[in-house]
Parts: C-alpha cells; structure tokens; sequence
C-alpha cells in the first residue's frame, strides 16, 4: 500500500456531535411479526377440532394460503421504493428480504395449493389432477388465482442463481415486474373462497386495507413520484468525460439539481432516452455531491448498458428514480472514518470523502485498483485531501499482477486505531467480503462496518 499525503492546511470544519442510531430494521422486523402471528391467530380462531387426516390436511392448506397472502403483501411493499425503508434499511437489504420473501411466499402458495387439492380429492374420492381442474373451473376466481400462480412459479424459476445469470439484467427485471399481475391475479380468491374471511368480516377489511395500502404506495413511489421529480427537474446529458480506461463520468444538467433530496453516498436508477437504452433502468452512484444545476455519475463498462454511456451525446433526456441508498453520513456513530473502496466502488466513496464532516486527520480514504492507471477520480481526490487534511492511501497490484494482501495487520499498521473508526465500504462482491473479514479481524465491530451493494 502506498500514502500520498495531503501537503496544504485543511480546512477547519465545526464537527457535529454524533450518536448511534439504532437499526430501523428491528421495529419493522417486530411489525412484519407481529402481522404473521395475527394471521396464524385468524386461522386458529377458525380452526374447529380436527379429527381425521382430511381435516388436517385442509387446515394445513388455510393456514399455508393465508400466510402466502400476507407475505405477497409484503413482497409488494418491498418492491414500492418507499423512502422509509431504501434511505434507513437501505436498498440492498431490502432487494434481500424481497428475495426471502419471495422465495417463501413461492413454497407457501405451492403447499397451498397442493394440501388444499389433496384434501379436496380425499374429500370427493377424486384424483388430485380431476380436482383441481375441477376447482379452476367451477370455483369463483380460481382461473385468475391459477394464472397468478403460475406467473409466480415463472418469476421464481428464473430468479434461481444459475438461471438468473445467464438471462440479461433487463430481460430478467422486466419479467420480474410480472410480480405485480401474479399478486393481483391472486387476491380475489383469497377472499371469495376463503372461509376465514367469510365468518370474519373485520379480517376481510384488514385485508383490503392491508393490500390497498401497499398498492397505494407502490403506484405513489413507482409511478407518480418518479413522474413529479423529472417533470421538474428536467435532466439531460451535459457532457461525457473518460476519467480511466474503461470509466467515464456523465454530467447531468438539469433545473434546482440542488433540491432532489440526494446525499453524498446515494444512487439513482438512470434511464437515458437514447437509441438502445430507452428500456433500460441501471442503479449508479453519485460520484459527487449535487450542485444546483449539475449532477454527476462515473461508471466503468461491465455490461452492455454501462459500455454504451461513453456514446451518450449532450442533450439526451434522461428519466432518473431516487435517490436511494443508505450509505449516508447518517449510518456515522463515531468521530474517525474510514472510507474503504474497490474498483468502481470509488464513486459513492468519492462524494462522501468530500462532504463528511471531520476534524483534521480523521477521514481516511483507502481505494483498491487494479494499477494505477485505473485510480479514476484521483487528480479529485489528491485535491480533497490536501483541503481536507486527509489520508489518501491506494493499493494496487505489484507489477507481476500479484494482488496486495489487505488483512488486519496491514490495516493495524496503517490505522493504529482502527477499532475506533466507522467503516464504510463498497465495492466488488470479492472485494466487499475480504475487506470486511480484514476489519472484523482488526477489531472493528460489525455494527460500524457501513456496507452497500449496488446490485439490485
């Protein structure tokens, strides 16, 4: 690893008192609990005294139905973008759990359905195939349900890891947006042929209010928000700069820039309505704090998408969704910082090192390249530290291609204290995983390593 040190006076900064924030996960965690286990309690207030195998079988088929409802409600939620949850869980974490829950409400709607056809057919002394066309055909709203499921059993199958990485990103995400139909498709039924909402009138009300409310803020925040802020602001291309081989920054111009509601760390999906990228929607960064008429984004080619950004010409519309992200100064809880970045990971890392607030000596900049010909951005940044007085350090490959060895001692040797400093970090999937180990190892809790994947 090598040090370029700042040379002139920082700027005295007045720095503000921090406190730590307690995760916003946790009182969300307790509510999306505290639903399912009203869910399981309709079921069991319903549930009369099972005494043969059919009953139990049809019992288990309600209960796995009403469970799948409640959690399509929340795969919707998860897929609304509402501020709340990307700007303080934070956009990674969310595309998470909207994957986990997808993933269970998949296995629950397919226990559903087959528990609820087999105990059927025992019932009526019917194969399980005969009934089950039986039920699509006859019962009210089941021909949509099975649409629904099927659209589901679709999105599902080729969200698998293998099958995903070989279907492109924007093939892929329009075919995930079929999760809306699925869900829709899927709701009648469950009130027109389920008992618990037949004897239960307050829990059919809590069901329309819970998937009116999601549906309301999936079209507020998917829609009509995204339509208001560039209605407004009115982006364009202004220019395109190569910062390194294989990155450029797009300068955006557009009206009251200052006034979208970003912060130095967040991103924007960015649709640029040129030639080939008009159906396109890609997540990047701020790769510098917004300024009333400009903003910027710096992206190195890893895709067709990101390769075509080069060709953009001034003047291209561009539609953008955000910001989000939580990469923020808010996640801060203590006074040295350490900013840790890899690759293109530099560009959120780049808008902080400039905007943080910190004394003399306590912000610390740490990028991770290839060689330094791939140190976009640097010329920047060798300015902010001078200002700033503070730390650049980069690590690059030595000239036989062996990789630098970033450990807990490489990081004690350079950061004494290191245990004292909030982390943030971004970057590759490989970088991200064996920086974090490497700090956990030097003694930096886990509650302070501030993390944020881009690809959603």
């Amino acid at each position: 690893m090598s040090t370029i040190a700042g040379g002139r006076a920082a700027r005295r900064q007045t720095m503000r008192r921090i406190r730590p924030r307690r995760s916003p996960a946790i009182p969300l965690l307790i509510a999306v609990w505290a639903g399912a286990a009203g869910v399981i309690w309709l079921w069991w207030s319903n549930t009369p005294s099972i005494a043969d195998d059919k009953g139990r079988i049809l019992n288990a088929g309600r209960i796995t139905g009403l469970l799948a409802g409640y959690l399509m409600a929340l795969v919707v939620l998860q897929m609304a973008r509402v501020p709340a949850l990307e700007r303080r869980v934070g956009s990674d974490r969310v595309a998470r759990w909207h994957a986990m829950s997808g993933r269970y409400t998949l296995c629950l709607t397919l226990a559903h359905i087959l528990l609820t056809m087999y105990g059927y057919a025992l019932q009526s002394g019917t194969g399980i195939v005969e009934q089950t066309v039986d039920s699509v055909t006859t019962l009210p709203d089941m021909g949509k349900a099975a649409i629904g499921a099927s659209l589901l059993l679709f999105i599902g199958l080729i969200s698998v890891g293998a099958l995903r990485r070989r279907i492109p990103y924007d093939t892929w995400y329009h075919i995930h947006l079929l999760t809306y139909a699925a869900v829709y498709l899927s709701f009648w039924h469950q009130l027109s042929t389920g008992n618990d909402f037949a004897v239960e009138p307050t829990a059919t009300t809590a069901w329309y209010v819970l998937y009116g409310t999601v549906t309301a803020l999936a079209l507020w925040y998917r829609v009509l928000v995204p339509i208001r802020l560039n209605m407004r602001h009115r982006m364009r291309v202004e220019e395109v700069v190569e910062e390194a081989p294989g990155i450029v920054s797009v300068l955006i111009s557009g009206k009251r820039l200052h006034r979208i509601g970003a912060e130095p760390g967040q991103f924007f999906r960015w649709r640029f309505l040129a030639p080939g990228l008009r159906l396109s929607s890609h997540p990047y960064s701020l790769s510098a704090a917004p300024r009333p008429g400009l903003l910027r984004i710096t992206v190195k080619a890893l895709g067709d998408h990101s390769t075509a950004l080069r060709s953009l010409k001034p003047g291209t519309k561009v539609w953008a969704e955000g910001p989000y992200g939580a990469l923020t100064a808010s996640r801060r809880s203590r006074g040295k910082v350490l900013l840790m970045a890899g690759g293109v990971g530099i560009t959120p890392m780049r808008a902080l090192f400039e905007t943080l607030p910190a004394e003399r000596g306590d912000l610390t900049l740490l990028y991770r390249a290839n060689t330094t010909q791939d140190l976009a951005l640097w010329d920047e940044l060798s300015a902010i530290a001078d200002e700033r007085g503070a730390r650049l350090m980069y690590a690059v490959n030595s000239p036989d291609g062996e990789r630098p060895d970033i450990n807990p001692e490489t990081l004690r040797l350079k950061l004494p204290d290191i245990d004292t400093h909030d982390v943030f970090l971004c970057g590759p999937p490989g970088f991200a995983e064996s920086a974090y180990t490497a700090l956990r190892g030097a003694g930096v809790p886990a509650r302070r390593i501030h993390h944020e994947s881009f690809e959603l």
